[in-house]
Order: structure tokens, then C-alpha cells, then sequence
């Protein structure tokens, strides 16, 4: 195994169950109750994976999924919906904390010096006052970085290019700022706390939007194999543009989709209308109908891709692997030996083999 594939591996997951654990922390320190501390053992599995991966694939990545990521997803998600449902997170004057958080700093950092207290007491203690809404907050916006970097730092499999790993890098950069801006618009409207079920059903969607991070579908080629069951125009669709399809369907169903209707629902029935909800509820709408343009485009290509294949292609293995290893020339006009070799022998070889024979020594 190598350094620094090791080094990679472990890193990536200790970051995952600190943070994990500061999570956990923050909802005992919002509840006032120890109970909570069992939330750190949805870590185990963490553990768990690591030393399977680290002894069956040495350290190395899995094919279109990452159970590290997906765990981790399992370990944290449950602190924030805590946190986002606890009465007491309501929205504060951010300068009025960062005026106090300063002072609070300065406050303990004397207290510290004075009395021989440790760097991590006086840090410890001025982070208690952060208000609830600023940690809430902090804790989304770091676990949405901690998902891109540390899908960089894992070490990829062999399934997976460095090329496909950037530009799943870059989706992920516009997936976690979309998912960001869902949940801090549609939350911090006035009032909206009060209507709890309208408040699980945000969180929800937002559980559901997550799911995509574990996923390397959206940058890799999906082959399938040629079965009774399967049809051949639908697996060479799958064939040639599978990932295209996973990125539309996404978008579709796990994202842009979803978060599309709450804020319609919003708008809609709740009558909750505000300039940024317009705007964003327009920019969902835009990018579902170039989703389904997109999907529309390459169904077209497809299919004129097959006419100008039956039309203009004579022979040859195909490209994909639902495609029939067969082969078949058109018959030539001229040479008749050409023409045998083309259209393959006759039924009965043996007897056009001996035909032959006599012709030659006859003429001979």
C-alpha cells in the first residue's frame, strides 16, 4: 500500500468523525442533555469501512459509489435536523454577536493568562455563546466543504480518471452551493418555523438533495451487457450516453426537481412570495426545461445516429457491448472469388470443392 494513499485514506475519515463529533457536541450543548452523546456512535460503520477498505481495496476508492461519504452522511445529518428543529433557533444580530463573541475572546484570553488556562478552554468557552442560528449555520456550510475536499483528498479506484474526478469536483462545488442557498432561504422566512410539518418537509428534501455526494454516476460511462430481457435500443442509449443520463436525471429527481416544488408549495399555497424566492423559483424552472431540452437533443442525435448507421455502415463489431459481434459484407459483382469470401461459403462446400478440382485439371 502506498504512504500517502494511507495517508489520504486516513485523513479524509478523521475529518469526517471530528466533525461528525463537534455536531454531536453543539446538539448536548443546545439540549442540555447527555443522552445525545449516543449520536457519536452512528461512527462506527465509519470505522468499520475504513479497515475493510483499507484491507481489501488498500486504501483505494469503490466503483460509482463511496461508502465513506455515504456514512459520514449517516453521522451528521441527524445532529443538524436537531438542530434545525430546536425552538430556540431563531435568527440573531450577527453584529451584535460578533461584538460580543469579540469581546467574550478578549475576556477569556485574560482570564487565561491569568489564571494558567489552556488555549483549548478559553476557545472552548468562547464558542459556547455562539448564538444557535450562527452554529446551525457554520456546521452546513462546513459540512458541504468537507464533502467536496474530502472527495478530492480520498484516493480514487480504478474505476474513476483524474479528468472525471475535476469535473465532478466542479458539479459538486455548484451542487453544494445550490443546496446551501435552499435551505438558508427557504428556513429563515418569517414565520415559517411555526409550521412544523412545512419545516420536516424542507429538511427532507434537503436529506434527499445530500444523496448525490456518495455518487460518481454523473461523470461515468455505464456499460451493460447484452441479456434476453434487455432492449437493445435502450442499452445502447445507456451505452453512449450514461452520463449524461445520470446528470439529467439528478437534476431531475434529487435536486433542481425537488426543490422546485417546495418553493412552488411556497409560493403557491403557503403564499410565501419574496424577490429572492421569485428569482430562484424561476432559475429551478429554467434548469429543469434545459434538463428535459438536453434529454430531447440526445434522443434525437440518438436515433439519427442509428439511421445513419443502418443506412451507411456495412460491416464491423460494434462500439458498444450491447451491439452483435456479427459480420456482414454486401456481396461484390466482380471477382467470384471475392464474392464467396463475402457471402461465405455455400451449403454444401465439399462438392463446390471438388467441382473446382475437375475445371482446373480439365484446363490444365
Amino acid at each position: 500500500m502506498e504512504p500517502l494513499v494511507l495517508l489520504n485514506a486516513l485523513a479524509t475519515r478523521l475529518l469526517f468523525f471530528l466533525h461528525s463529533v463537534i455536531g454531536v457536541w453543539r446538539v448536548t450543548e443546545v439540549k442540555k442533555e447527555r443522552k445525545y452523546w449516543l449520536l457519536a456512535l452512528l461512527n462506527l460503520p465509519l470505522g468499520l469501512e475504513t479497515v475493510l477498505t483499507l484491507k481489501f481495496k488498500e486504501g483505494k476508492g469503490y466503483k460509482w459509489f463511496s461508502p465513506a461519504i455515504f456514512i459520514y452522511l449517516i453521522s451528521i445529518v441527524p445532529s443538524l435536523w436537531l438542530l434545525e428543529l430546536h425552538p430556540q433557533n431563531q435568527a440573531c444580530s450577527y453584529g451584535e454577536f460578533l461584538e460580543s463573541f469579540l469581546e467574550r475572546l478578549s475576556y477569556n484570553a485574560t482570564w487565561s493568562l491569568g489564571h494558567s488556562g489552556t488555549v483549548a478552554r478559553v476557545l472552548v468557552n468562547t464558542l459556547s455563546t455562539v448564538c444557535d442560528p450562527v452554529w446551525t449555520l457554520g456546521l452546513h456550510q462546513t459540512f458541504l466543504l468537507l464533502l467536496i475536499i474530502g472527495r478530492w483528498l480520498l484516493p480514487i479506484g480504478g474505476e474513476i480518471t483524474r479528468d472525471q474526478l475535476s469535473q465532478l469536483l466542479l458539479m459538486f462545488v455548484g451542487t453544494a452551493a445550490d443546496i446551501l442557498e435552499f435551505t438558508s432561504e427557504t428556513l429563515e422566512i418569517e414565520n415559517l418555523r411555526e409550521r412544523h410539518a412545512l419545516v420536516y418537509a424542507i429538511l427532507a428534501v434537503w436529506t434527499w438533495s445530500m444523496l448525490q455526494f456518495p455518487l460518481d454516476l454523473a461523470v461515468q460511462h455505464v456499460g451493460c451487457g447484452l441479456s434476453v430481457t434487455t432492449k437493445r435500443i435502450f442499452c445502447l442509449l445507456l451505452c453512449r450516453h450514461s452520463a449524461d443520463l445520470w446528470n439529467i436525471g439528478i437534476s431531475l429527481f434529487i435536486q433542481d426537481g425537488p426543490f422546485l416544488i417546495v418553493r412552488l408549495i411556497l409560493m403557491g399555497h403557503f403564499k410565501v412570495i419574496n424577490q429572492m424566492l421569485v428569482f430562484f423559483t424561476a432559475k429551478n424552472i429554467l434548469i429543469v426545461m434545459l434538463q428535459l431540452y438536453r434529454l430531447v437533443v440526445l434522443s434525437l442525435d440518438f436515433r439519427a445516429s442509428l439511421r445513419y448507421q443502418s443506412n451507411s455502415r456495412k460491416g464491423g463489431v460494434g462500439c458498444c457491448p450491447c451491439e452483435p459481434n456479427s459480420i456482414s459484407l454486401p456481396p461484390n459483382d466482380g471477382n467470384p472469388d471475392e464474392k464467396e469470401r463475402a457471402t461465405g461459403p455455400p451449403e454444401d462446400s465439399t462438392a463446390v470443392a471438388v467441382e473446382r478440382l475437375r475445371t482446373k485439371i480439365f484446363y490444365s
